[in-house]
């Protein structure tokens, strides 16, 4: 397939159909030309089909609306953007207080050519996870990989893996240290499954860990009847991929609004005192 046939295939068969994956427990609304939703620490949106016969101003309602939305539940929230979606999006994401993370290639391709027996380097393990205490572990060592705190993807991985096993999610160790992490996320009702995590500690990159898990991942794709493999790939990853065969077919900006000051008695304002 070619890169524009990939791109085909996630806009009509992934992201149309995203309102059939949410989260069991979670709250979702479908506005138009977008779906929101959320659980009950954090919340998620993005343009799940085409939006361009909105005018402008519908465009901006529709943005102030969904922030809107988020507040009123007291949840932080990720609005995810495609390079392919209006232009005007982004400034009125950023105008609405949200911030840009890091540009992703948005990368596509066959899983069969990826799944080779490649084996992890000498001295180290990989097996697949679900016990609290791995997760619990990977969430310490993407906090340390990202300088930042990672505590809540325990939860996040604990959800998927409960969701009628929805993630698959492997390990690679150093005797009982995990030095690297990633899961496999398939798409019911599509070919497509995703490749995700693949954070590695600085010390072990280079020694081929990254390869060795999509090799893994891409064996299990295939056993589960998922032909296609997607990737929201970094600029380490994404050289990595296109080597293995998987072709960019465009790229998402993840925007994340923070969840809204808890008010207190303090805050809120006070009625006018009239004596007699």
């Amino acid at each position: 397939m070619s890169p524009a046939q990939l791109l085909s295939l996630y806009d009509f068969r992934v992201r149309a159909t995203e309102s059939d994956r949410v989260p069991a427990g979670w709250v979702a609304e479908q506005d138009g030309p977008l779906l929101r939703c959320h659980g009950q620490r954090r919340g998620f949106t993005m343009l799940t089909t085409d939006a361009s016969a909105l005018s402008s101003s519908q465009l901006a309602g529709l943005v102030e609306r969904t922030v809107a939305w988020f507040a009123a539940a007291g949840t932080m929230f990720e609005w995810k953007t495609f390079d392919h979606d209006r232009a005007d999006l982004p400034p009125l994401l950023a105008a609405a207080g949200g911030v840009p993370g890091e540009h992703e290639a948005l990368v596509l391709g066959p899983a069969e050519p990826l799944a080779a027996d490649v084996a992890v380097p000498a001295g180290l393990t990989m097996r697949q996870v679900s016990a609290r205490p791995d997760l619990e572990a990977i969430a310490a060592m993407e906090s340390q990989v990202w300088g930042a705190d990672w505590s809540w993807l325990a939860d996040a991985l604990a959800e998927q893996i409960a969701d009628a096993a929805s993630a698959h999610v492997f390990v690679v160790e150093d005797g009982d240290q995990i030095v690297s992490a990633a899961w496999l996320v398939p798409v019911p009702g599509t070919p497509v499954a995703g490749l995700w995590g693949g954070s590695t500690l600085a010390a072990y990159r280079g020694r081929g860990i990254y390869r060795a898990l999509v090799a893994r991942r891409a064996r299990l794709a295939l056993d589960l009847g998922h032909q296609v493999l997607r990737v929201d790939a970094s600029d380490d990853s994404r050289p990595i991929l296109e080597r293995l065969g998987l072709a960019v077919v465009g790229g998402t900006v993840p925007y994340d609004f923070p969840a809204p000051a808890p008010t207190t008695a303090a805050s809120q304002p006070q009625a006018a005192s009239h004596g007699r």
